[in-house]
């Protein structure tokens, strides 16, 4: 029986080593790195094994590394209400590339991975209600990516002529703005003026 986080994950590594590409402690915590198209069979192996019985999915969430070309990590966090102990899921997934729905190992993984769509475009095959969940139906991207700008691409306002919210292209009207070198906004206009403390280093 194992005792010990590290224990735990030799344990389920070799139990299941199809399903388990590596695992390692960050922390205090156990982190198993799956295989993407079998993480449905490792979670319900987490969840009904007599050493684990992770029973518990806390939350599924997303990362995005856009330099990579499995862009995403998916990550899976349970926790074990009997051994006390918790445990983290991660899988790498390009781009396009559907993860298969944890809906059948817990039912409450579907809002979950209804939030990683929205916010990152992550696919889950299977998934029975997999819709927009934070933005408006008519959302144009996926907010948390690092690619999708700060401003969005759309603003929405309550047109009195029409009655009725409409959705428009974001305008950066700043025309009339000053900027100066203090402004991240903008940089200065050239001839560059003197900044504070350039004039000591022309003194020395």
């Amino acid at each position: 029986m194992p005792r010990t986080l590290p224990e735990l994950g030799e344990y389920i590594h070799g139990a299941i080593s199809d399903r388990v590409l590596s695992h390692h402690m960050a922390g205090d915590e156990l982190v198993l790195v799956a295989a993407a198209p079998h993480v449905a069979e490792l979670l319900t192996f987490l969840r009904d094994d007599e050493h684990c019985r992770f029973t518990q999915l806390i939350d599924v969430t997303a990362v995005d590394y856009p330099g990579r070309v499995a862009r995403f990590e998916v990550v899976y966090n349970l926790l074990s209400m009997s051994k006390n102990r918790r445990i983290r899921v991660k899988l790498s997934v390009a781009e396009g590339v559907a993860v298969a729905s944890a809906v059948p190992v817990f039912a409450g993984a579907g809002w979950f991975e209804r939030e990683v769509w929205d916010m990152y475009g992550v696919v889950f095959e299977g998934n029975p209600d997999l819709r927009r969940i934070l933005t408006d139906y008519g959302f144009d991207g996926h907010p948390q990516r690092k690619d999708f700008p700060l401003t969005g691409y759309v603003e929405l306002r309550y047109d009195e002529d029409e009655k009725r919210v409409v959705y428009e292209p974001v305008k950066l009207n700043q025309a009339y703005r000053s900027f100066d070198f203090l402004s991240p906004w903008e940089g200065p206009e050239y001839p560059a003026p003197v900044l504070p403390g350039d004039e000591k280093a022309k003194a020395s």
